[in-house]
């Protein structure tokens, strides 16, 4: 039971988190930000927050600015869930490699189809 409530509001967080980034990356061109999973602790806490930044280049730059800003994204989060959610998790963000590394084993498979 107690899982399914936390799948539910994972789901939430990372749908608000998608939204504010889509509206902040806007005056980016070039940039897109998405969140590709959010995990929260079981007594809503913490909030991890997996990020995948394209192009891949800026990751680490777009992912420091976005830690310098957790405050303002936190209290629009709050906006946005304060009928939902009692207590509005703290935020923790990483960059998701997963697609870098599937690009790279993707090259590798290339090279030995090529030899």
């Amino acid at each position: 039971m107690e899982n399914k409530r936390l799948q539910k509001i994972e789901r939430l967080i990372q749908k608000d988190l998608g939204e504010i980034f889509l509206l902040q990356t806007k005056a980016m061109h070039g940039i897109l930000v998405s969140v590709t999973k959010v995990r929260v602790s079981p007594d809503l806490g913490l909030a991890k927050a997996y990020l995948s930044v394209f192009p891949s280049e800026k990751g680490k730059e777009i992912l420091d600015a976005i830690n310098q800003n957790k405050k303002a994204i936190r209290f629009e989060m709050g906006q946005l869930q304060r009928n939902q959610l009692r207590k509005i998790p703290e935020l923790a963000f990483f960059l998701d490699d997963s697609l870098d590394y599937l690009e790279n084993i993707d090259k590798l498979l290339n090279k030995t189809k090529e030899s």
